[in-house]
């Protein structure tokens, strides 16, 4: 398997919008054009990294449309009507893209490239790797405009916030389980915590191993 078809299996796509009647009226195609551009730059950044430093910043990618259920929902959520304006111009997540790193570092490395671009605008960043939420949650969010059009919702994290992130979100649907406990929601932090800590020390020791 050679380097480009491990870039192709590391990115998953999820598209689940009706061909007609959807919120997005016949942007569809666009979307998909802009989120598959996004994706496309960032693989090329990786082929770099991979042929220059024999490194690869990222695990996996994650891409979505979101679907056109969930975006009326939201809608309904917001006060807003279910049109096009709604899901397009006033809710900023309709394209949402999470990448997966190895390393904290590769997080920074990833949000410094994208904001590069000229026609990536950068409208929104939250830095919940730095300043986690009260819960342990810990990510790097961006919304980009790209071509002054189109929004992406952009979600940067380790392995680790991501494990941490992916089974809360099972513990707090499984039936029965308030996470609002305060045992509870105290243990769930402190994994959030240890899982932090190893980020940090999987960090120095790949930069100690880099300075040999």
């Amino acid at each position: 398997m050679n380097d480009e078809d491990m870039l192709r299996r590391s990115v998953e796509i999820n598209i689940d919008v009706p061909e007609e009647g959807s919120i997005y009226g016949n942007r569809v195609a666009e979307m998909i054009a802009v989120m598959q551009g996004m994706l496309d730059r960032i693989e090329a950044l990786r082929k770099d990294m991979r042929e220059r430093f024999t490194s690869d910043p990222v695990d996996h990618c994650l891409a979505r449309i979101k679907s056109d259920k969930s975006m009326r929902e939201k809608c309904r959520r917001k006060g807003l009507p279910e049109t096009e304006q709604s899901a397009l111009r006033e809710i900023k997540d309709a394209i949402g893209i999470r990448i997966i790193c190895g390393f904290l570092n590769d997080v920074y490395l990833i949000r410094d490239y994208l904001v590069r671009f000229e026609d990536y605008e950068l409208i929104e960043e939250k830095d919940y790797i730095r300043h986690a939420k009260p819960n342990g949650y810990r990510s790097y969010h961006m919304i980009l405009r790209v071509s002054g059009t189109y929004f992406v919702e952009l979600q940067l994290r380790t392995i680790s916030m991501d494990t941490w992130a992916a089974l809360e979100h099972r513990l707090r649907y499984k039936k029965g389980m308030k996470l609002n406990d305060s045992l509870i929601a105290s243990e769930l932090k402190r994994c959030a915590d240890e899982l932090a800590s190893t980020d940090v020390s999987m960090q120095t020791i790949r930069d100690m191993i880099e300075e040999l």
